[in-house]
């Protein structure tokens, strides 16, 4: 969609009366605002050794991000392809169709046992390890965000931003949390990640809300950032990914905000540093990585937020969530290319093609590979020196 004839680089939601959505702007369009970077050739580039490739149907207008646990990944495309990989050898341990087209996934609990997708129109569809179903849900809107599972409990938060938590083996309802949505947000809707006894949700508007798993009684809630602008455009802040959880933290990123860690039990700032990024962020002992909306990587100090490097080689190629692993840093771009950054210094040290689709979705680790899929549905698992 053109606005004043330009592209815009973001897609967006405007939440009317009855929680209607309308697709506002494409992020990945065809005509880019601005000329992406052109690459340049590596000298010595650091050794990426492809474990493993597998192919699953395209992603559409939506992302799916990989899920790793109990030694395994687990995909989903949205024709309604479900899979169940092993992590160290791509094998395919079962493939089903869910029943539906689909529009978010893929949520895996630790033991993997519990595996969830959204499908259209809010449908929620639960698998068991094996592959088979049980049960399914009603969420009260679309869903774009990936669902995410404990051993018991499954949590969904739909694009009205009602947050919902679902028996993990029955589907029963267990609660369900409703907050309010700002008139413009991010289609790449925010993320949550469970860690011990509560949900962390992030939420448009650029707030970062603590919920207890059990009851869905808020912990805490608070600013990653903060809408600011004369114009509802201008003034749109979300949480951008999934916080990320590293010891006694938890990060996150916002567009048109801010990047930041705060503490993990009570919510208080550690501190903030200004970014606009609609993409997740990625950390480490020493290190928080962020994307942002021009191309730009980043590097700050976990513990201080202090700037350590920044790498604008890449400029709009409209980068994927980081991922840290070994000594780089890994992104992927619009056009299929995954590339890896010195974690020290933010020199390009690395890069490997898949498939020319674009890479939207969030990468995961599980053991020694590094896995990314593309919107064509290309599953790359790389082994990273």
């Amino acid at each position: 969609m053109r606005i004043a004839g330009k592209v815009v680089g973001v897609s967006l939601l405007a939440l009317a009366a009855g929680c209607s959505t309308l697709d506002k702007i494409n992020p990945f369009a065809d005509e880019p605002k601005d000329k992406p970077a052109a690459l340049v050739e590596l000298k010595n580039p650091m050794a990426v050794k492809t474990a493993w490739k597998y192919s699953l149907g395209k992603s559409g207008a939506n992302s799916f991000s990989p899920a790793a646990a109990a030694g395994s990944v687990f995909v989903a495309d949205a024709d309604g392809g479900v899979a169940r990989l092993d992590a160290a050898s791509g094998k395919q341990l079962w493939r089903v169709k869910a029943g539906s087209d689909l529009t978010a996934g893929v949520g895996a609990s630790p033991n993997g046992e519990i595996v969830v997708v959204g499908g259209v129109k809010g449908n929620i569809i639960a698998f068991d390890g094996s592959g088979k179903q049980l049960w399914k849900a009603q969420a009260s809107s679309e869903v774009l965000s990936s669902p995410v599972a404990a051993d018991d409990v499954v949590v969904v938060r739909s694009v009205d931003n009602r947050i919902t938590a679902f028996e993990a083996k029955t589907g029963a309802k267990r609660w369900s949390v409703l907050r309010t949505t700002p008139a413009l947000t991010l289609r790449n809707a925010p993320g949550m990640v469970i860690n011990g006894s509560n949900v962390y949700v992030g939420q448009p508007g650029g707030k970062l809300l603590a919920l207890t798993l059990a009851t869905g009684v808020p912990r805490f809630e608070v600013s990653v950032g903060e809408p600011k602008g004369a114009t509802e455009l201008e003034r749109v802040a979300d949480v951008a990914g999934s916080p990320v959880v590293f010891e006694k933290d938890i990060c996150a990123v916002t567009y048109q905000g801010r990047v930041g860690c705060f503490d993990l039990a009570t919510g208080q700032a550690r501190w903030t540093k200004e970014v606009s990024s609609d993409v997740g962020v990625a950390v480490d002992q020493r290190f928080v990585f962020t994307a942002d909306e021009k191309g730009a990587v980043a590097a700050f100090s976990r513990e201080g937020g202090q700037s350590a490097w920044k790498n604008d080689k890449l400029a709009f190629r409209r980068l994927s969530t980081p991922a840290s692993v070994g000594r780089s840093v890994a992104v992927g771009d619009m056009q299929g290319y995954i590339h890896f950054l010195s974690r020290e210094d933010g020199a390009l040290i690395g890069r490997v093609s898949t498939d020319g689709s674009a890479i939207k979705s969030s990468p995961v680790i599980a053991g020694p590979n590094l896995i990314f899929q593309t919107q064509s549905g290309t599953v790359t698992a790389l082994a990273v020196e």
